[in-house]
């Protein structure tokens, strides 16, 4: 897999700790240098997300791409590969959730995770109970859920604006490691920039 040689690569340069993103699609297209610039992010932010990355092959890729990292705190989202499994076989799906998330808190058990819904703007029914099934995971295995499914009025040109406000009236790093989880999955999540046609 060429993203998994090009992640060990990077994993060389990169500092431990942080937060690391584990998901798919287009997750793997992310701004981060750009997003982390416009929002004041002070924190290590490590992309590791691969195009169609299953549940099924995510414990094996986490430990060979993202385990040396060290991360303080794992975003996973991922399972839009998993719809049609998941549709066929809850438990199975259930099952390999649970078993990444054991491979991730092997090496550090106060490492944080937060679970991201699926996005599912169009009421798609199994991708609402695949979002329902997260959450119950998350709640089991004590990690944070982010619930991004539908349309959210959060503006992030606006965010920026208060952001750039708060810088002006003199406060410093107002958003250094203060950022609750929830937020954090919106700027990087829910993100969509507008192209002028």
């Amino acid at each position: 897999m060429i993203a998994a040689k090009k992640y060990k690569a990077l994993n060389k340069l990169a500092s431990q700790g942080g937060i690391v993103i584990l998901g798919d699609g287009d997750d793997c297209k992310i701004p981060l240098c750009e997003l982390k610039q416009a929002f004041s992010l002070d924190n290590n932010i490590y992309n590791r997300s691969v195009d169609g990355l299953s549940v099924s092959d995510a414990k094996q890729f986490y430990s060979d791409c993202i385990a040396e990292l060290r991360p303080d705190t794992v975003f996973i989202h991922i399972g839009r590969a998993d719809i049609k499994m998941f549709a066929e076989n809850r438990t199975e799906f259930d099952i390999r959730y649970h078993e990444l998330i054991s491979e991730i808190r092997k090496d550090s058990k106060r490492l944080t995770i937060v679970i991201v819904s699926l996005k599912n703007y169009y009421d798609d029914d199994v991708i609402s109970e695949m979002n329902r099934h997260l959450k119950y995971i998350s709640e089991s295995e004590h990690c944070e859920f982010a619930d991004i499914s539908k349309k959210h009025t959060w503006n992030p040109h606006q965010t920026k604006d208060v952001v750039s406000f708060i810088y002006s009236i003199g406060f410093v790093r107002p958003l250094y490691n203060k950022r609750p989880f929830y937020d954090l999955v919106k700027i990087l999540f829910c993100y969509e920039p507008e192209f002028e046609t």
